[in-house]
């Protein structure tokens, strides 16, 4: 989004960092944090590996104590999008504490889902990213809650909606962020109109007052993934104020209009008991509701109801979707909407393996505001040939003769001495031992699993680029599937697989990658890599690769069978390795 100063947008998110850091591991006073927080999850299996990684972290006292901490996951039956999460969770809430959730501050952080663009995320979850700083090691989770620190103190007893993968850093000028008004009041950042397109866009009312870092806005309209030209006859187009005045030659022309997008929301709880008594009459939620697209669309004068009809954004269109629309419409329109323009702000998006692997490794913004670093807690090589200064390593132990090349993650995991991995790569929770080349723009990730009482591994390997999400409708169009940019097809004969109406696991109409059974499993974690690799080498060498009969899975199974216990169990064996080491004034292991 469009470049803010930096001076006070630096300063004051590492004054953010250290009042989070300063909470962690302590009981919070009343108004110095959330009353509650709350994570959603796509299933009750999400769930209970939420909550266990929620309690680990409360054990080893990453977060702040004395605090509510809540995981609920959506009902079975159809996807019911963020939207009906949001329904489902304010109810669960309403359940818990029927008399004092008027009287609580609530951050409900959306997290449900698969993460098929951020795979290393998708057993544990995209919430649960490791990122490149703190002590201890923060992940996504203590990031939000940490950005956030000052909404508490300066907001009314309400409930804050935020997704699990994005970053908003902001400057106020020394003001503060109240969501003190009645209705709905959201954040809005200035962003260029092509951002404007994948993201909401809010309509407003013009500026009163000469520019500021913080505004408050009246918003007349919403618009969800907007067009340009939509975006130009609705009037939400306007002029950069940072450039307001200055000749063509003076300013690039193509950052002189901007538009304002979302991030996060804020609903008082006369809001709230509106949504909830809907939800009541609703009884069953069976379509894909956006609190974003569906909730927010509805409000401001200028709304209508247009876009009940649009399901342009939606994975799958159930029979009901228009009408639920529309209830909501009625429902919410005449909500009062408040906007809090953040002038001086940065919005970063982190939920793809390109979007991750730019802001941990070439971001210098993001690096410099976050204090991010190249190694965190982790024993790497100490030659300076061997190991990128570019590359990212995060709670991993790599021996010295190892080569990592530059704009490439490793977390989680163990490198022998014959492994070489390319550039723009992610290694993930993986034991990798034996001699192998990680071509350039590969993704590696060891996973654990369950299967009939029995501890088994498999290991995922892909290119970076590749479309995890693409499907296809029928056996016979399998051939436009890639993988390492090579055809599926190719892939299948070197790796000795046939094509049968058993190669895909799930939902035989929506074939793709995601849901193939090209993975073998094993007893073991070094034979699950052995056998990847060996896949790999199978591409690269055009040669066929013999894995015998071992039972081979897709990504979707292994979900189901994932051994969250064990992985956790990997990565404490690996800190307290780590931190063995450390202590001895080992860096560097030979």
């Amino acid at each position: 989004m469009c470049d803010p100063g930096a001076g006070g947008l630096l300063g004051e998110s590492r004054r953010r960092l250290a009042q989070y850091s300063g909470l962690r591991g302590r009981e919070a006073q009343p108004g110095e944090f959330w009353d509650v927080v709350v994570i959603t999850a796509a299933d009750r299996q999400q769930e209970r590996a939420y909550q266990r990684q929620i309690a680990d972290k409360v054990a080893r006292k990453e977060l702040p104590l004395g605090v509510r901490y809540h995981v609920f996951s959506d009902p079975p039956g159809p996807k019911i999008g963020n939207g009906g999460s949001t329904l489902y969770a304010l109810r669960c809430l309403q359940r818990l504490y029927p008399r004092e959730l008027d009287s609580y501050t609530v951050i409900l952080i959306h997290a449900g889902g698969f993460s098929q663009r951020l795979p290393n995320a998708s057993a544990l979850g995209k919430i649960f990213t490791a990122l490149p700083f703190g002590d201890p090691l923060y992940q996504m989770l203590d990031l939000k809650l940490a950005i956030y620190i000052d909404f508490p103190s300066n907001m009314n007893p309400g409930v804050l909606v935020t997704c699990a993968d994005d970053i908003e850093l902001y400057s106020t000028d020394g003001l503060a962020v109240a969501f003190n008004r009645p209705g709905i009041t959201a954040l809005a950042h200035p962003s260029p109109l092509e951002t404007g397109t994948t993201h909401g866009v809010f309509v407003l009312e013009d500026a009163s007052s000469d520019y500021k870092d913080l505004e408050y806005r009246t918003c007349r309209s919403y618009l969800h993934k907007p067009s340009v030209d939509k975006m130009r006859k609705t009037g939400a187009v306007t002029l950069n104020p940072k450039i307001v005045g200055l000749s063509r030659t003076q300013s690039d022309v193509s950052t002189s209009e901007l538009v304002y997008t979302d991030s996060l929301f804020y609903m008082d709880h006369g809001t709230v008991k509106i949504l909830l008594q809907f939800y009541e009459d609703l009884g069953v939620i069976n379509c894909e509701i956006d609190a974003y697209g569906d909730f927010l669309q509805a409000l401001g004068p200028d709304a209508t109801l247009d876009y009940t009809e649009d399901t342009a954004n939606v994975s799958k269109v159930e029979s009901q979707l228009t009408a639920v629309r529309r209830k909501i419409y009625f429902l919410l329109r005449g909500t009062e909407f408040s906007v809090i323009v953040l002038n001086n702000s940065k919005f970063y998006h982190i939920g793809t393996l390109q979007e991750y692997l730019y802001h941990l490794t070439s971001d210098t913004s993001l690096q410099a505001e976050l204090g991010l670093q190249s190694k965190v807690f982790s024993i790497v090589p100490d030659q300076d040939e061997n190991l990128s200064q570019k590359a990212c390593v995060i709670q991993s132990l790599l021996d010295a003769k190892c080569k990592v090349s530059p704009h490439t993650v490793i977390e989680y995991s163990k490198l022998g001495p014959d492994v070489s991995v390319g550039e723009c790569c992610v290694i993930s929770g993986s034991c990798i031992s034996i001699r192998c080349v990680i071509p350039d723009k590969s993704f590696v990730s060891s996973l654990s699993l369950m299967i009939d009482g029995q501890v088994m591994y498999a290991t995922i390997m892909f290119g970076i680029e590749d479309n995890l999400k693409k499907n296809v409708g029928s056996l016979s169009d399998v051939n436009s599937l890639q993988i390492f940019g090579t055809s599926l097809l190719q892939s299948l004969e070197l790796w000795g697989i046939r094509v049968s109406e058993e190669l895909f696991s799930g939902d035989q109409k929506s074939l793709s990658l995601w849901n193939a059974r090209i993975f073998p499993c094993y007893a073991t974690l070094q034979e699950s890599v052995w056998a990847s690799v060996e896949m790999l080498k199978a591409i690269n060498s055009k040669s066929a690769a013999d894995l015998g009969d071992a039972r081979r899975l897709s990504i979707e199974e292994m979900l189901a069978y994932k051994n969250i216990n064990e992985m956790l169990s990997f990565r404490q064996v690996l800190y307290d390795e780590i931190q063995t080491l450390l202590q001895v004034g080992v860096t560097s292991v030979i």
